[in-house]
C-alpha cells in the first residue's frame, strides 16, 4: 500500500504520529518554517539574495515556502528536479547547478526554457558553450550561462582566470547565450565543523574566486550575479562580501553533518532547529541491552555516520545499522524497550535520506497534518 492509502485516513486525527506505519520520514512543520524565515531574515538584512536549493527537499511545497518568503528562485541539481519544480508552477528563476551536456539533456533544457522566465543554467568547457548555443538557437529563445569555478576539488568549473576568459569568448560568439554570471559552490568547505577553521579556508577560496571575477570584470563582463554559498559557510560569505546570493539548501531540515558545525561561530548551538527526522519501532527485544528497529540501511543514507537518536530511547542510547531492513539500538545497562516502541531518528545527511522516501509525513506536535509527496523523487537526470 502507499502512503497515501495507509495515511490519509490519519490526517488531522490528534495524536495520529503513533499511528503511522513505520520507517516513516517525518517532518516537522513548525520547525520546518522557522528555518525557512530565520534564513530569509538573515539574506535579506545582509543584502543578499537567496535561490535555496532544490536537492536537499525535492519538495514543490517546501520550494513554495522558501519562495513565498523572498526567494529569487530555486537552485535545481539536475533537470529533473527543475522540470518538477516548473511542472507545479514555480517557473521563475530556476538555475542548474551542474553541467548539461548529452544531446537529449540539451533538448529537455532548451524545452525547458521556452516554459519558464530566467533560467540558467552552468557551463564548465567550450564544446558545452557551442552545444548550449546550438540548442537555444534551435528554438529561437535565448538561455542564460554562468561560468562554473572549481572550488578545489576537480569535479566541476573552470581553475584560472585564463579558462573563464575562453569560455566568456566562447559565449560571446553565441547569439542565444546569455552571460548570467558565474557560481562557485564551495561543498567540500561547508561540514568544516571548527568555524575560524571554515573561515580561514573559505578565505582562501574568495582570493581565487576573486581573481576571476576580475578577469571577467577586466574583460568589460564583471558578472551580475555570483551565486554559491552554503549552510554551513553562510555567515562567513555575508561578512567576506563576495557572493551576491546564496545557495543554501540544508538549514531547511538540519542533519547530524550540520549539527556538529559551530554556524555561528560562538560555540553554541545551530540557529536552524531539526525539522526532518525517521519514526521507527522496536521489532524485535531479544538481547539485553539491545533492540532491533525496522529501519535500517533503506532508510537511511549510509555516508555520514549512523542517524542520531531523538526521543523513545534512554540518554546514552546509540545506533548502529543491523542490515537493509533492520538497526540496532544499543541501550545503557539495566534499560529494555518493549515491543513496538515508536523511536524518532535523526538523519546523517538529509538529502540522500529523503530520496529513499515518497512522502513526508507532515507534523504538528503529535498530530499528522499532511502527506506532501517528494516529487522530484529519484530524477537524478
Amino acid at each position: 500500500m502507499t502512503d497515501e492509502e495507509l495515511h490519509r485516513p490519519l490526517v488531522g486525527r490528534p495524536g495520529s504520529r503513533q499511528a503511522l506505519n513505520t520507517p516513516a520520514l517525518i517532518l516537522d512543520l513548525a520547525a520546518l518554517k522557522a528555518n525557512i524565515t530565520r534564513m530569509a531574515e538573515f539574506a535579506a538584512a545582509c543584502g543578499l539574495a537567496l535561490r535555496p536549493h532544490v536537492k536537499t527537499h525535492k519538495s514543490p511545497h517546501i520550494a513554495r515556502l522558501q519562495i513565498e518568503a523572498g526567494a529569487v528562485g530555486l537552485c535545481c541539481a539536475k533537470i529533473g528536479e527543475a522540470e518538477v519544480m516548473a511542472e507545479h508552477g514555480l517557473t521563475n528563476g530556476l538555475h542548474l547547478t551542474s553541467p548539461v551536456t548529452s544531446p537529449p539533456a540539451l533538448q529537455r533544457l532548451a524545452a525547458l526554457n521556452l516554459r519558464t522566465e530566467d533560467l540558467s543554467c552552468v557551463v564548465d568547457h567550450p564544446a558545452n558553450v557551442e552545444a548550449l548555443g546550438d540548442a537555444a538557437r534551435a528554438t529561437g529563445r535565448p538561455l542564460g550561462v554562468m561560468i562554473d569555478i572549481d572550488p578545489g576539488i576537480r569535479r566541476t568549473g573552470v581553475s584560472s582566470p585564463a579558462a573563464a576568459l575562453l569560455l566568456l569568448e566562447a559565449i560571446r560568439r553565441a547569439p542565444f547565450l546569455r552571460f548570467a554570471g558565474v557560481q562557485c559552490y564551495c561543498g567540500a568547505h561547508q561540514h568544516i565543523e571548527n568555524f575560524e577553521a571554515r573561515r580561514q579556508a573559505m578565505v582562501e577560496r574568495n582570493s581565487f574566486i576573486g581573481e576571476i571575477i576580475e578577469a571577467l570584470a577586466a574583460a568589460d563582463a564583471r558578472p551580475p550575479v555570483i551565486t554559491g554559498g552554503g549552510t554551513g559557510t553562510h555567515r562567513i560569505d555575508a561578512e567576506l562580501g563576495l557572493f551576491t546570493e546564496l545557495q543554501v539548501g540544508s538549514y531547511v531540515f538540519m542533519d547530524r553533518e550540520y549539527l556538529a558545525c559551530d554556524l555561528a561561530g560562538d560555540g553554541r548551538p545551530p540557529p536552524f532547529e531539526t525539522s526532518l527526522m525517521v519514526d521507527a519501532r522496536v521489532v524485535s527485544a531479544n538481547s539485553p541491552g539491545l533492540v532491533t528497529v525496522d529501519a535500517g540501511f533503506k532508510a537511511f543514507s549510509t555516508d555520514a555516520g549512523e542517524p542520531l537518536v531523538l526521543t523513545g530511547a534512554p540518554e546514552g542510547s546509540t545506533y548502529r545499522f543491523l542490515g537493509d531492513e533492520h538497526g540496532a539500538l544499543l541501550l545503557p545497562p539495566g534499560v529494555n524497550l518493549p515491543l513496538a516502541s515508536p523511536v524518532t531518528f535523526g538523519v546523517p545527511h538529509c538529502d540522500p535520506t529523503v530520496n529513499l522516501y515518497d512522502t513526508y509525513h507532515v507534523v504538528e506536535a503529535d498530530t499528522l497534518c499532511a502527506l506532501w509527496p517528494v516529487a522530484a523523487r529519484g530524477r537524478s537526470r
